[in-house]
Formats: structure tokens, sequence, C-alpha cells
């Protein structure tokens, strides 16, 4: 074996959310470990060429990438072997929800800390979930593309939501009222792919990020969640609130759910993002991923905290005893309604725009006293001029958030129309049609 292999971090993600957690690549190179990434054809490789070019961007410290077909196991773990024989991989760390299950796998082959295989499969795939976990989830059936005529359990009661197995970002997903609607709503799914029918479940939404070592939970946070659910058939969601504004007892009903969760699926270390319904029975788990949270959910808790998770998180990864503080601010990201056309422009008379997309870059994050008046963050552009712009049947439909935070203590509620009311969104009024 070449011992002068440079020690080296292997991160699996594409640009768009890579562009979201440059600080891991910067953290990793400070530490001295080379910082390789694995991409897919999602990612635009003359875009990722002139970043790397670019001495100003993070991304310019990557010391290798390789793209593979797709980010499955049996096209990853060939992608990665010359890597394997140039760099000594101390850690392997995902950024996003596509390399999940190949991160947990080769993290197992090569013996370093992560979520564990089984876990890391399972998080990938709401079957699995659901039958590893029946009682914390809703009553549900799994549907076949051969069983899509075939009648509903007498306990699937609606209304019911329909999911597919593997999709993420609510992609898919959709509410059904009556029984007589359900036949329509199967047939707009491929017809390979096998989705869920489950009993929707009353009540609030929330996620539990939580950062887990050696298979104990060292820190796990609530974070509140506003959807657009009450507006039509789909759960985009539409905004996070980290720390939730809930009480005492059911924050710790749903960090002692998510420990449960952990347990039963095995997971070891890393950082993982959990979301459940707070049922008048109890938290009822929708999903677990483990992976770090979406959106702006990382850029949250620093600004609750005071600090940033991507250290813990690479502290995780290569076995590092680490800690991380409880929030002493609240922090929101509110996505905003806009109007149905061509984006032309964003503007704003508070914090200025980033158009995180067409620049792959997003803004630092200064975290407050814990006392501080409230303060706006960001405006963050996640389409590019020129998309259209339409209703936001998911997350990837959103186009544009405001973040901010406040002391604990005081309402968000307020705040959020103020903030709100900062940000113009200027759309093609000839292409509304379009939408």
């Amino acid at each position: 074996m070449n011992t002068t292999r440079k020690p080296a971090v292997l991160f699996m993600g594409d640009l768009v959310i890579v562009a979201r957690q440059t600080r891991l690549i910067t953290e990793a190179h400070n530490r001295g470990y080379a910082p390789l990434l694995v991409v897919t054809p999602y990612t635009d490789p003359a875009r990722l060429a002139e970043l790397r070019a670019d001495p100003e961007h993070p991304l310019s410290k990557l010391a290798d990438v390789v793209e593979v077909e797709d980010a499955k196991v049996d096209f990853v773990v060939p992608g990665i072997q010359p890597l394997l024989r140039r760099y000594d991989v101390k850690a392997v760390l995902c950024i996003g929800d596509f390399f999940v299950e190949p991160v947990g796998v080769v993290a197992d082959c090569l013996g370093v800390p992560g979520a564990g295989s089984a876990s890391s499969r399972m998080s990938r795939n709401k079957m699995l979930q659901r039958t590893a976990l029946p009682d914390l989830s809703p009553t549900f059936q799994v549907v076949t593309p051969s069983e899509r005529g075939g009648p509903i359990a007498a306990d699937v009661t609606f209304p019911v939501v329909v999911k597919p197995v593997g999709r993420f970002s609510s992609l898919g997903v959709r509410q059904v009222h009556r029984p007589d609607e359900l036949a329509d709503v199967l047939a707009t799914y491929p017809e390979d792919e096998t989705v869920l029918v489950e009993s929707r479940v009353v009540g609030p939404e929330f996620s539990v990020e939580a950062l887990t070592q050696h298979g104990k939970v060292l820190w796990a946070e609530v974070t509140g969640k506003r959807t657009n659910e009450s507006t039509g058939i789909f759960f985009t969601e539409m905004g996070h609130t980290s720390p939730a504004e809930l009480s005492d007892v059911d924050r710790q009903a749903l960090v002692d759910a998510n420990t449960e969760v952990l347990r039963r699926l095995g997971f070891r270390d890393g950082i993982s993002h959990a979301e459940f319904r707070l049922s008048a029975g109890g938290p009822v788990m929708m999903e677990i991923a483990t992976r770090l949270p979406g959106d702006g959910i990382t850029f949250l808790w620093e600004l609750a905290t005071g600090q940033p998770l991507e250290p813990v998180m690479l502290d995780l990864a290569l076995g590092v005893p680490t800690s991380y503080p409880a929030p002493r601010r609240r922090a929101c990201q509110v996505y905003l309604e806009h109007p149905f056309g061509e984006l032309r422009d964003v503007t704003s008379t508070g914090t200025p725009v980033s158009w995180v997309t067409r620049d792959d870059s997003w803004p630092a994050f200064t975290p407050q006293d814990a006392q501080a008046p409230a303060q706006d963050h960001a405006v963050l552009v996640t389409m590019v001029a020129g998309d259209v712009l339409g209703p936001q049947t998911d997350s990837e439909a959103r186009s544009v958030s405001v973040i901010f935070d406040v002391p604990l203590g005081e309402e968000t509620a307020p705040l959020v129309e103020k903030y709100a009311a900062t940000v113009t969104i200027e759309v093609d009024e000839a292409a509304r049609s379009a939408a």
C-alpha cells in the first residue's frame, strides 16, 4: 500500500447543494485534508470547473472531482476507485439526498464513521421506514404499479396522502379527499413507481435535527414547519422556525420519538433530519433522512446557537469527540408567495438579495447576541431570471425566501409580514399564461 497518500475527506453531492454547504469543503481543507467530491451529470462540469478555477470561491479548495453516472452504489463504488488509490480517505460525508445510500455503504466499506449501510438504505425509502417503524408511522398501504386498481385496506381512512416511496422534497406527494378520486391520482405516477397510501395525520409538522456519535444522540432540537397544505392538495414546505415555538412537553416528546427512531434504525454517526406530525396521540413520523437538513435549516441553527454546524458534522464523520450548544435565539426562513410568470428580478428594501442558484454561492450569516433586536439576514433566490414561476407544488417550485432571527422570547409571526414586505418579485406579465 502507498503510505504517502494524502489524507482526504470524500464528499458526495451535486453542485446545487454543495454550493450551499461550502463551509464543509473549507473546513476539511483547513484541517489538512484533501477535499474530494463525487457528482452526477446533474452538475454542469464546465460550471464546476469555472468555480474551481476561481481562487475566491470555496470550491477552488477541492483537490479532486469524480463524476459518476448515477448516485447509486453500483455506480459510485467503481467510480471512486481512482480516488481511493490516490488518497487515504478518512471520512465520507453526504451533501444532499441523492448520495445518502452510497455514502453509508462506502463508509462501512472503508471502516470509517457513518450512519451505517442499513439506516442509510432505509432513509432513502419510505416503504422501508414504514415497515421498520409501523408503530411510529401513519396507517399505510403499499401500492405497487400492478395493484393500483385494487382495494384500499379498511384501516386506511380518508383523506389520504399518496407518497412515492423513493422521492424527496415533497415531489409527488398528493392529498386525496375521497375514495373515488384515488384512482385518478394513482394514474399520474410513472408506471414503474411504487407509492404509499397513508391515512392523513392531523397536527402541526416539525423536523428534528440530531447529532449522533457511536449511536448516542449528542444534540437534538426541533424545527417548526409551515406548509401550503391548507390551500390545496400539495405539502410544500413554506417556512422553518428553529427552534420551534412549542411547549417543553411537546418538544421532549418529539426528541424522544426521534431518538427511538434512530435507535431502531441502527444509526451510528452523523447528522440526521426527521420529519414528524404532532397528532393528538403524540408524534407520528413522516420520514427520516440520514443527512443534513435541506433549505436554510443549517444556517437557522447557526443563527440560533451562535455556532456553525459544519465543523461538528466533520467531527462526527472523522470520529472526533464533539458537542454543539443549545439555542439562544430563534431563527426563521419564510418562502414567499410569488406572482405567476417569467421571473425578471427580485429586489429588497432590506437585506441584500442573494441569487444563490445563479451564482452558486450562499451569503455568510452572522449570529447576533442573544438579546439583540430582531434582524433580517438574507433574501435568497433559488430560481434564475427567465424561469417561469407557477404554483408551488413542491420544493423545487419555490422561488424566494427571507431569513431572520429574534430573541428566544419574541414572537416571530408579526415579523414574517414585516420582512416579506421588503421584497418585490417582478415577473413578465406576458408570460403569465405559461405558468
